[in-house]
C-alpha cells in the first residue's frame, strides 16, 4: 500500500463527509482479527444535536436518530474503504460502527477506540470515550481493518483529561469512577458499561428503548460548544 493511494483514499472519504481520517498499525494489538493495519474513519456528531443533550442533562430523540443516522453513514464510508483495498489486492474487513460482539454484549468486535489512538487522532478519557484533538468527545468511529501495517500521518497526541471529571460529576448511573485511563488496561478501570447499560434502559426506555444516553459525551470540556 503506497503512500499515494493512502492519499488518495483520505481525500475520498473526506470528500464524501468524513471529518477526519486516520491509519494505525495494529501488528502489537491482542485481538486485532488476524489484521495488521487500520483505518479509522470518524464523524463529528452536529453541535445543535449535542448541545440538546446539554442543556437537558437528558438524551433526547433527536439525538437517538442522529446517533443512528451518522452510524449508517460510517458504514457506507467503511464499505467503500473496504472496496478500495480490495480493489488493490489487499485482505480487509469492516467493523460496524456501531455493533456488540456475540460473546460480549457490552463490546464490539474490535474497538474502534484502539486504532483511532494508535493513528494519533486523540486519546481515551475518564468516560472511556475516545477524544478527538480537535472535535472532542462529540465523534463517532467506524473502523476498517487491513492485512498491511499503516503508519500514522499525525503526530503523537499528548492531550489528556487532567483533573477535569465533569463526565463522572455528570453519569446519571454512577458508571464513570473518575480515574484517568492507564494505556492498556481494562474498561471497567474507569468506566462499568454494565452498570451505564442497565441504567439507559431503565431511565430512558421511550428514546429508542433505552439505547443511548450521551450525557457524558456532551458535558466533556473539549468539544467546542461547551468552552
Amino acid at each position: 500500500m503506497t503512500e499515494k493511494l493512502l492519499v488518495e483514499l483520505k481525500n475520498k472519504l473526506e470528500k464524501e463527509g468524513a471529518s477526519f481520517v486516520g491509519f494505525s498499525d495494529i501488528t502489537d494489538v491482542e485481538n486485532n482479527l488476524g489484521y495488521k493495519g487500520a483505518v479509522t474513519i470518524g464523524i463529528k456528531l452536529l453541535d445543535s444535536v449535542v448541545e440538546q443533550i446539554y442543556n437537558e442533562d437528558s438524551p433526547t430523540y433527536q439525538y437517538f436518530h442522529h446517533y443512528r443516522t451518522v452510524n449508517a453513514y460510517l458504514d457506507r464510508l467503511a464499505l467503500y474503504t473496504a472496496l478500495f483495498f480490495e480493489k488493490s489486492g489487499l485482505r480487509c474487513l469492516m467493523i460496524p460502527a456501531s455493533q456488540s460482539s456475540v460473546n460480549d454484549p457490552y463490546s464490539g468486535a474490535f474497538p474502534h477506540k484502539t486504532a483511532a489512538v494508535k493513528a494519533n487522532l486523540g486519546f481515551i478519557g475518564k468516560s472511556a470515550l475516545f477524544i478527538h484533538k480537535d472535535y472532542g468527545s462529540m465523534v463517532r468511529l467506524s473502523t476498517v481493518l487491513v492485512d498491511v501495517p499503516l503508519s500514522p500521518d499525525t503526530d503523537v497526541c499528548r492531550l489528556s483529561c487532567g483533573s477535569c471529571s465533569a463526565c463522572a460529576d455528570a453519569c446519571p448511573a454512577g458508571a464513570i469512577s473518575g480515574n484517568s485511563y492507564i494505556p492498556g488496561a481494562p474498561r471497567c478501570s474507569v468506566f462499568d458499561a454494565e452498570k451505564c447499560s442497565f441504567y439507559m434502559k431503565k431511565a430512558y426506555r421511550d428514546i429508542g428503548r433505552g439505547a443511548v444516553c450521551g450525557i457524558c459525551m456532551a458535558v466533556c470540556p473539549f468539544n467546542k460548544f461547551t468552552r
